[in-house]
């Protein structure tokens, strides 16, 4: 299939950020593919099939893909079919992403959560984006007048520590230096890379310690004094997308209301 829309590549799309970036990006013309671990036709409340109505009201179409990001050979079996679909990629946002399933001080921190966070949350989008970055490489020399880019979401732990989830935070900074240097080394290629920042974001990931960051907030963690929306996040992704920032690319966007010009 092929139209005049381009086609973003979301991974985690069926909750949250990415579920968020989704829709932003079709109220702006966009093309989805969605990629979730979980992907279930007749569950229409929440998952890839909820966010497929959603951005197909909005006129556009959504492709629900099925694929774990840590998984090399998903990674061939997510783009093959996003292709099938669509024909290309233009614009692949690197969401995915898991917290910690029981937060441990850093001197008592196992292997096996480190290995889990660094296989989602770095390994998987790295390898991911090197097989999507060749497709658009080859793309271009095709379609000349095509955009192309990638943005990765990291998060304000790539650079504040959290000794409680160290891991998460050094699976965070990996990707952050891996958007540098993907812009580095893409931008001969005229495709730009780029990297969010999300603060606190109300999701399900973050549902858990809502209580606590209400009372930080108000107590003037955020000088914006509220959560952040993936809608928030979604409509940074939109001005990266549609080419706003076209002469900043390896750049880091911040998306947190503030929290990193405070000086604590």
């Amino acid at each position: 299939m092929s139209d005049s829309h381009p086609v973003a590549l979301i991974t985690g799309a069926g909750s949250g950020i990415g579920r968020g970036i989704a829709i932003e990006l079709a109220k702006n013309g966009f093309n989805i593919a969605g990629n979730d671990i979980v992907s279930d036709p007749q569950n229409r409340e929440k998952g890839l099939w909820e966010v497929k109505e959603r951005v197909e009201e909005l006129g556009v179409s959504f492709l629900p893909v099925q694929g774990d990001i840590s998984s090399q050979k998903d990674h061939e079996k997510i783009v093959d079919a996003v292709t099938k679909e669509f024909g290309a990629i233009h614009w692949l946002v690197n969401n995915a992403g898991v917290a910690p399933k029981q937060r441990f001080d850093i001197l008592e921190t196992t292997s096996e959560s480190y290995d889990r966070l660094m296989h989602i949350n770095a390994r998987g989008p790295f390898f991911l984006t090197q097989r999507v970055a060749n497709h658009m490489i080859d793309a271009s020399k095709k379609d000349a007048d095509a955009r192309f880019g990638i943005i990765f979401i990291s998060s304000i732990s790539a650079y504040a520590s959290s000794p409680n989830r160290a891991e998460y935070c050094i699976s965070k900074a990996a990707i952050s230096h891996a958007a540098r240097i993907y812009a580095d080394r893409l931008t001969e290629f005229g495709i730009n890379v780029f990297e969010i920042r999300p603060g606190i974001i109300m999701t399900e990931m973050t549902a858990g310690v809502k209580e606590k960051y209400d009372k930080l907030i108000a107590e003037g963690l955020i000088p914006q004094k509220r959560w952040g929306y993936p809608e928030d996040v979604g409509k940074v992704a939109v001005a990266l997308a549609k080419g706003y920032l076209d002469y900043s690319t390896g750049q880091a966007i911040e998306v947190n209301g503030g929290m990193d010009i405070l000086s604590f």
